[in-house]
């Protein structure tokens, strides 16, 4: 099975290595399959030559936006396998999917997209302002009340109450198998991970997510707050190249983690 493998060596991103967790999973898959590694922009020469893309690291989109578009229209109209699949619902296509799930009133921080419709968030004392299609918290700002009404937003920004929560945690899935959590104690160290043991009650919040979206195959990130008063909110469902902090696994777990994801990639033959 011959396999390319999309990632960005250099991206540089505040707490994490990209480039050592990609050089970790490929030196495992390529004892298994054909494997090329290149980065999304030098891509389309390799996609109709392997088998199957797996789209990894490969850091924010933002900056190939047209490039990107033009990566998914070919990958859709020559019917090319991937991994993820490109169907998904969250983080993906933007983040206007947290507008659809404040609507739907699912347990996510509340967002809206216009200063009109300010008395449905919480008052807080600060409000959190991004870019709908913003990643690695690129373009975000804290605001107060006084200066968001001030300012001039477009629909292309969302604003959320800044929730004043215990500590974020993550869920990871492999299509829809939990695979493991992890949670930042210190608040103010959001990347220094330990793993975390679930609750049946978290575990049912996160599926809540991975049941909404469309992804049968693919890795998932379930990134939540925990509130004072001991709730889950959702703060973002990463369904397009999530990190996967495997640095911060005990052996164990990374092995597992790992041979779940050669079986889904095997899986693709069946």
């Amino acid at each position: 099975m011959k396999i390319l493998y999309l990632t960005d060596l250099y991206y540089e991103a505040k707490g994490r290595k990209y480039y050592e967790e990609d050089l970790y999973i490929t030196s495992i898959l390529k004892n298994k399959f054909n494997l090329v590694l290149c980065h999304p922009l030098n891509s389309k020469s390799f996609e109709e030559d392997v088998d199957l893309i797996i789209f990894r690291n490969t850091g924010s989109v933002i900056g190939y936006k047209e490039e990107y578009k033009k990566f998914i229209n070919r990958i859709k109209t020559k019917n090319i396998r991937t991994f993820n699949e490109f169907n998904g619902k969250a983080d993906m296509q933007g983040k206007q999917y947290l507008l659809e799930l404040t609507k739907a009133n699912y347990p996510v921080i509340p967002t809206i997209n216009s200063q009109k419709d300010l008395s449905s968030l919480h008052d807080v004392e600060e409000y959190v302002i991004k870019p709908l299609d913003g990643a690695d918290s690129i373009g975000l700002e804290y605001v107060t009340k006084k200066e968001l009404i001030e300012k001039e937003l477009s629909d292309k920004m969302l604003i959320q109450p800044r929730i004043d929560f215990e500590y974020e945690v993550s869920f990871y899935y492999i299509n829809d198998k939990f695979e493991y959590a992890l949670y930042a104690p210190n608040k103010e160290k959001r990347w220094e991970l330990e793993q975390y043991k679930p609750t049946k009650e978290d575990l049912e919040f996160a599926e809540k997510f991975i049941k909404w979206n469309t992804i049968k195959k693919g890795i998932q990130r379930v990134d939540a707050c925990r509130t004072k008063d001991g709730k889950l909110l959702l703060v973002e469902l990463e369904d397009l190249n999530p990190y996967l902090s495997l640095s911060s696994l005990d052996e164990e777990t990374k092995n597992q983690f790992m041979e779940d994801f050669i079986k889904t990639i095997q899986s693709y033959d069946d």
